[in-house]
This record gives structure tokens, sequence and C-alpha cells, in this order.
């Protein structure tokens, strides 16, 4: 385990906690499908290429809040140099060794940031600022966190997910699917929340109980005799839990070799996107992953070019790059989209971090994403009559709009209200006519 995988472990006390919950939420669902798979099962014989013509749905949530203006820099901005005189990244035209890289005459990377230059240069990343909530300012990560993630804010009714809704509104990619989706996660992400045939698997390679080899006969019969009788959806839930145990088993994830030279970092996120592709590739008739980065909630000790943001956003960029190279450059259709909960405040703290604030950055990235550009449509800029609140960069582009545009187009779902109830999405052109 590096550093990094630590990262979840600061913040402020509301992330720490919901972190803890998060964890213990997740191991309770994690005991209760974990379990041997029996040798009665079918085993799926696997297919050379994705046989559909929807996108795979591949959902990165970065837990923290992230600092939108240290990971895309408005480096043309004198308000952004003058509010962050110990964290900002020097211009690109300057002659510092940490200068950002230009990605436009208004906006630039961090050094930390280049490995998503391929795919930026491929046009098949989009990055898109001052997102977030419309009409809602919580700085609650519990409260802002579920509402990205069921897709409406203030609403204690809503209990399943955008993505779940999604697969639930659809038809299988395949006829008989053993897994349509999955959370890289000890529990299931609440994005995935009403999927059917959707588990959290944290490592797909070893899905499996622990315990003695001498005794699975006798635990495959028990489980056998007590659900394959049982009543739904407790049969059903249980059949595909034993299902996919059986189907990534005969997988061998731990063996599968990334195209194109791709090098996944050897941290939780590199490894669980390295898994998604493997899974991908093996052509099961998955169609959503979910897979979260924490570390964004930098109260403290910020520091983009040199410490824990510049350590986030490596992984974040080396991994994103890795899994565009081996999975979208070689022509699966797949759509990644990372979102946060929230941004940082514009000014820096008397801690050298950032706290909570309002507009972040989003990305997409994909063969059918419009990419290549920073879309910037209604930008609001960081003078302080522009800034909410007097202190936090705006929200001008509500998140939904990107994910609603994507599930049409890119996962031909037109069922938006069901989706994303109560929300007229507005498209923004994020997605290709074509690819």
């Amino acid at each position: 385990m590096t550093a990094h995988d630590h990262a979840h472990d600061t913040g402020c006390s509301e992330y720490r906690d919901l972190s803890r919950r998060q964890f213990l939420a997740s191991s309770a669902t994690l005991s209760a499908a974990a379990v041997i798979f029996p040798d009665w099962l079918p085993r799926i014989t696997l297919a050379d290429h994705y046989s559909s013509t929807r996108d795979i749905m591949v959902s990165v949530f970065l837990r923290g809040g992230v600092d939108g203006l240290a990971m895309v820099i408005p480096h043309t901005s004198p308000e952004y140099y003058a509010m962050r005189p110990t964290i900002r990244t020097p211009a690109p035209d300057s002659l510092a060794a940490n200068r950002a890289i230009a990605l436009d005459n208004n906006f630039a990377f961090p050094p930390a940031m280049q490995g998503l230059l391929p795919p930026y240069a491929a046009q098949d990343l989009l990055v898109l600022h001052a997102t977030g909530i419309r009409n809602n300012n919580s700085r609650s990560h519990f409260d802002a966190q579920r509402y990205i993630e069921v897709g409406k804010p203030v609403d204690p009714d809503l209990t399943s997910g955008w993505l779940g809704r999604h697969l639930a509104s659809v038809p299988p990619v395949h006829s008989s699917p053993v897994l349509r989706g999955i959370g890289l996660s000890s529990g299931l992400q609440k994005t995935l929340v009403g999927a059917p045939q959707t588990l959290p698997i944290s490592n797909p390679a070893s899905y499996t109980i622990g315990g003695s080899s001498t005794t699975r006969a006798a635990r495959t019969a028990m489980l056998q005799s007590n659900y394959t009788d049982s009543v739904n959806p407790l049969r059903a839930a249980a059949l595909d839990a034993l299902s996919t145990i059986n189907l990534l088993g005969s997988l061998n994830i731990n063996g599968y070799t990334p195209a194109n030279g791709a090098v996944y970092p050897n941290t939780s996120f590199g490894r669980g996107l390295r898994s998604i592709a493997a899974l991908i590739k093996s052509d099961i008739g998955l169609e959503a992953a979910a897979i979260d980065i924490g570390g964004w909630d930098t109260h403290a000790s910020q520091d983009p070019n040199g410490g824990q943001m510049a350590q986030s956003m490596l992984d974040l960029s080396q991994s994103l790059g890795a899994f565009w190279a081996d999975v979208m450059n070689t022509g699966y259709p797949v759509t990644a989209v990372a979102v946060s909960e929230f941004g940082r405040n514009a000014r820096e703290n008397g801690s050298a971090g950032t706290d909570h604030g309002r507009g972040t950055v989003m990305f997409a990235m994909g063969r059918g994403i419009a990419g290549g550009r920073v879309y910037t449509a209604g930008w609001p800029g960081l003078a302080t009559a522009q800034l909410e609140d007097r202190r936090d960069l705006r929200v001008t582009l509500d998140y939904r709009d990107v994910l609603a545009e994507i599930v049409q187009n890119r996962l031909e779902n037109r069922n938006l209200s069901y989706v994303f109830p109560d929300w007229t999405p507005t498209f923004h052109g994020v997605t290709r006519a074509s690819a």
C-alpha cells in the first residue's frame, strides 16, 4: 500500500467521519455477499470484443471536494495568483521548473496532471470548469455527495442512484448477464444503488470468502441448498453473487496485460481501473462501474506542486491516462466521468490549504466525447464581485446537464426524467455527433 492510499485519513472531521461510516456500512454489505462460488454454476465463454453499441459508463467520484482551481489553473487570471500566494502553480510562460502546462490561452494543467495530456491532445478529454449543483449551496460532504450520487439535491425519499436508475431502465446488453454493474469498493456506491445484477467488489481478482479450502465443498452445498429454494429477491441476489464469483474466478484478472504499453500506478485507484479494464475486455456484459479516489479535502498543506494535492493529482491523471491508452484508444466504447461533491474557496486559508467551496472542475473522457478543450461557456471569473459569497468560484454548469447528455447520446437511454428526476437538462455539446 502506498502513502497515497492513506490519503482518505486527511481532511476535516466530517470527511473523516463520513469515510468511517461508509466503510462500516460497506463492510456489512460485503460480508453478506462474499461467498464461495459453487462448481455447479455454469462458466462463461469469453468473447473477443464488446458486442454492444452502448457505451460502458465508468463513474469516478473525487471524494472530499476537489480544488478545481488547483487542478485546472486559470493562468491568465491575476486574481488567481493574488488569492493564492503560496499554493499557486507558476504560469506556463514562467521560467520555473514546476510551471503549468497550457491547455489553451486561458487554462493550464499543473505538472501533476500531465498524465491526461495524451487523451486531451487526442480530443478525447473534455474539461468542464465551474461545475457543481446549481441552486444548492451545501458545503457538507455528506449532503453534497448524496445529492451528486442520487442525481437530485434535497430529496430524502430518493434512495437510488442516477447510474442505478439508468441500468434499471434499459435492457441488458447480454441476454443472460451475470454482472451488469460493479462498484470498486467494499460497499456499493450510492451512484449504483438500484441497479440490477450489480455488486460491490473491492478486488475483482479475489472475490471470495476467507476460510479453509477443506470446508469449501460443505459450504458450497449449504449455500446451494439454502438459496436455490428461497424466495426472491433473496434467491436472485444470492445466486447473482455466486455466479459473479464463479465468473470472476475464471478471468485471471491478475494476469491481465494492458494494451499500448499502458502502465497503471500501483495505487488503489490505479489497480481498480486496471481491473475494470480487464472486465470490459472480457466482454461479460458489464455496463457500468463506479470507483472512488479520495484525499481531496485539503484544508492544510495542500501544495499542488509537491505535496498531498500533487500526489492525488498524479494518481488520478496517470491512472486515467493509462485507462484511456489501454481501453478507449484501442476502440472500446467506454465513457468515463470524474466528478466531486464541491470545490474549494478561491482564496487559500492560513494553513496553506483551502476550505469548502462551490464550483469545481469535472472531466469527461472517451471516443464519443467532444474533447480537446476546456468548456468554459459562462465562466464566471475570479474577481471578488463575481465570486459566490465573495469567496467561491460560482457554479455556472450543473453536473446533471453533462451526465444527462452522456446518458442519452452515449448510453442510449432517453428516460432522462427517470434518471434525473425533476430536472430538465440543457445539452452543451459534450458528446460527439458520432464516434
